[in-house]
């Protein structure tokens, strides 16, 4: 999936994270699936027209206080204008034009990359009229738009998704894994990388925030090559206030974009937080392999039981995508990480792997013979042949006389079918049902 990255801007209150929210409505539906997710990110995925992006709320990265609140917004603009693919210039028609909206405008309209202008609570037709002195501040694409009942979003949509290149025919594959490492500021992502790598590739500091970018780094492991990419942390809403830490949120978020398999690194004696599950529940919507490594493992007294009760605990957050391997590491002891190199590759392949169509068939008609699905207005649901779609996420397609009207729960028993007679351990499946 290629990155391409929608930044929404504006002054404080003109309705940036409503309209952030609608956006990634459909999708949150999804991701909210995951327990203890943080219902306010600031960014996510969206999809319109077939095509999906990044979106990022830029506004949940400015510092509440008062007399730093006009300087960080300034520089969250230019941020936008460097690190976006496109800019959302969002305004509010009931306030007309401020002095904060001339100011961004102006270095708005520098920028080489779309900018669309959103002119917000546009929902009759005197605030039509106000909004045409919106014009004077000179774009070119401009939009009158509702967040809260979503009219003329639809159109913003379009002009959006129009601008994004059509992704490369499932991306040039370089026969490289890709692995990112993923995870709060300071859990020990540089740590690994140097333990794996043997020399300093990273700045280690006890400074939370000292990776800002996303480094990349080939490596050779028992004659098998992959790459590892170590991401800037991502942090929770509350603490980004720093002038960077947007710029490595859109940083981190590409760098699991460009990954097949993203190691997401967590601190032993933190546990896992509602911004890990964000992350977590990030990945799994964009199809990625996951392998969970247990940090400073080194650091916490121990007893009989305590790795699998600890394994237990976390499965029960990250429900309902338990099927994924949990490692428990030190990165400054070298405790156990070439094992978690070897089952990220080995989640590599369970993500590449290409189940042949008469296997398959043979296995998971069985399964439905075995349970069958709930009857349908009378009618009894026939499932009649299953095949694996030509996708990079593992993706099944079940032909049936009754596609619309099959129920999760019955979904979900022939997802775990699948789990139990294939190794898809680590990996997001999709099932899709569809007319014989």
């Amino acid at each position: 999936m290629a990155s391409y990255t929608v930044a929404i801007t504006g002054r404080p209150n003109v309705g940036k994270s409503t309209f952030f929210n609608r956006l990634l409505e459909k999708r949150k539906a999804i991701v909210d699936d995951f327990s203890g997710v943080t219902r306010d990110r600031q960014y996510g995925v969206a999809e319109w027209a077939g095509k999906t992006f990044n979106v990022v709320d830029t506004g949940g990265f400015v510092a509440n206080s008062s007399d730093i609140f006009e300087k960080e917004i300034r520089k969250q603009v230019h941020l936008a204008v460097e690190e976006a693919n496109a800019i959302i210039f969002m305004v509010d028609v009931t306030s007309g034009i401020t002095s904060l909206d001339e100011e961004m405008s102006a270095v708005l309209r520098k920028s080489t990359k779309p900018v669309y202008l959103v002119v917000n609570k546009v929902d009759n037709h005197a605030r039509q009229l106000d909004a045409s002195e919106f014009y004077s501040l000179g774009f070119e694409n401009m939009f009158l738009i509702s967040s809260v009942s979503g009219s003329g979003t639809g159109e913003l949509l379009d002009e959006i998704c129009a601008t994004i290149p059509e992704s490369e025919a499932e991306e040039e594959d370089t026969g490289i894994p890709k692995f990112a490492i993923i995870g709060q500021p300071n859990v020990g992502k540089s740590s690994l990388l140097n333990a794996l790598i043997g020399k300093e590739r990273t700045i280690v500091s006890d400074i939370s925030g000292t990776t800002r970018d996303a480094i990349h780094t080939t490596y050779n492991l028992f004659n098998k090559e992959f790459m590892l990419i170590d991401t800037a942390g991502i942090r929770r809403k509350n603490k980004v206030n720093e002038d960077l830490e947007f710029y490595s949120v859109i940083r981190a978020i590409n760098s699991v974009d460009e990954a097949d398999v993203c190691l997401l690194l967590l601190d032993a004696k933190n546990g896992i937080t509602a911004q890990d599950l964000s992350i977590f529940a990030l990945a799994v919507s964009k199809g990625k392999g996951i392998v969970v490594l247990v940090n400073k493992w080194d650091l916490i007294e121990k007893e009989t039981n305590t790795a699998r009760d600890y394994e237990k605990l976390l499965k029960k957050k990250l429900a309902p995508f338990t099927d994924v391997p949990i490692i428990f590491i030190s990165a400054t002891e070298k405790l156990r990480i070439f094992q978690a190199m070897e089952t990220a590759l080995k989640v590599y392949d369970n993500r590449n792997q290409k189940i042949a169509t008469s296997k398959l068939n043979d296995v998971m008609l069985k399964a439905v013979q075995s349970y069958h699905a709930p009857v349908v207005r009378g009618h009894a649901v026939k499932i009649n042949y299953v095949t694996q779609l030509p996708t990079k996420v593992p993706s099944f397609a079940f032909f049936c006389n009754f596609p619309d009207d099959i129920k999760n729960s019955y979904k979900n028993y022939l997802e775990n079918q699948l789990r139990e007679n294939f190794d898809l351990l680590g990996v997001p499946v999709r099932i899709f049902f569809r007319k014989k």
